[in-house]
């Protein structure tokens, strides 16, 4: 697969560059990144989106903290601060944490980060190719745009179609920031995967022709019995492919579970600018005086779920013992 990463860093210059992914797919833009302040804006404003990808970012910015001998403290909590609901931002600052004052320990720490990635995200991608068949339906955008290595649900697609078990992918164009129509097609044809992009409505009618065999989808954070938030819109997916019987599989590194939590219940949910779904590309799309409500994420029960794609193999019900093992804890 030809990946298209979104950041490099230059550590002679002192520069973290992120791929501008709110221009993409029409133009390639670097937004030069050189102080924690800035990053977490860039983080906020989706600059660079996706989980592991946003925790990578958030190691790095502090990196870029010790570099320009900015408070940590202060530091720290404005990247804590920029999107709430994706865990892989916290636990990459809880890890970058034992290294505050040190900037070569610093910088190390950020790396071990991203090499895990990316060792991660291979792992995922065989696994999750093992399952996948025929025609699959995809929500929102989890390739190497959205994490810095291999992808996670769209690596294990990218491999299952390497490997002649996957045919074409419905793509989701992912309402209303549009990942899937911007960014998940963009991967897809530099991979040289066949695939048709759909408005996400779509996805029910597809189902009902039998023409989706199995739906895979990513996870921002994910709770101890297999709930998990994603991209609005997922639920709706979980729903309609539970009805079907289709196969419905959430792929992540189990850095994006949370052992704080026992169920979905205490996951935040962002809520973004109403302006992202009144507006598109700055264009009006609504009349003037007119709401809107704008969750970035919605929960999906694990009940759901027919099984979590993860680093270590695929896990199957029940979720709460499987992911407890998997995680190492009691």
């Amino acid at each position: 697969m030809e990946r298209i990463l979104p950041f490099r860093f230059d550590e002679k210059e002192r520069v973290f560059w992120l791929l501008d992914q709110r221009k993409l797919p029409l133009e390639e833009i670097w937004v030069p990144v050189r102080t924690a302040k800035e990053m977490a804006e860039a983080i906020r404003a989706m600059v660079v989106r996706g989980a592991p990808a946003i925790g990578v970012s958030a190691a790095y910015g502090m990196v870029l903290a010790h570099l320009r001998g900015e408070d940590l403290e202060g530091a720290d909590r404005l990247l804590r601060q920029s999107r709430p609901t994706a865990v892989n931002l916290f636990y990459a600052l809880d890890r970058m944490r034992p290294h505050w004052g040190n900037l070569a320990g610093s910088l190390k720490e950020a790396q071990a980060i991203w090499r895990e990635v990316e060792e991660t995200e291979r792992a995922i991608s065989l696994h999750g190719a093992k399952v996948l068949r025929g025609q699959v339906l995809t929500h929102c955008n989890t390739g190497p745009l959205a994490t810095g290595g291999y992808g996670t649900a769209l690596g294990a697609i990218v491999e299952a179609h390497r490997q002649g078990r996957v045919s074409h992918v419905w793509v989701d164009e992912t309402r209303p920031y549009l990942q899937g129509a911007r960014l998940t097609a963009y991967e897809l044809k530099k991979a040289g995967v066949p695939a048709t992009l759909i408005a996400d409505n779509m996805a029910g009618f597809l189902m009902a022709q039998g023409r989706v065999d199995a739906v895979i989808v990513g996870v921002d954070r994910m709770a101890l019995n297999g709930d998990f938030a994603n991209k609005i819109g997922t639920y709706t997916l979980a729903v309609l492919a539970h009805h079907h019987g289709i196969p419905f599989y959430a792929a992540l590194p189990l850095s994006s579970v949370d052992p704080s939590l026992e169920s979905g219940q205490g996951i935040p949910i962002e809520e973004r600018s109403p302006e992202e779904v009144l507006e598109l590309r700055g264009v009006r799309l609504a009349p003037l005086g007119v709401a809107a409500y704008h969750p970035a994420f919605d929960i999906t029960l694990h009940r759901y779920l027919t099984g979590i794609i993860t680093e270590k193999g695929i896990l199957y019900p029940p979720f709460d013992e499987a992911l407890r093992d998997a995680l190492g804890i009691s």
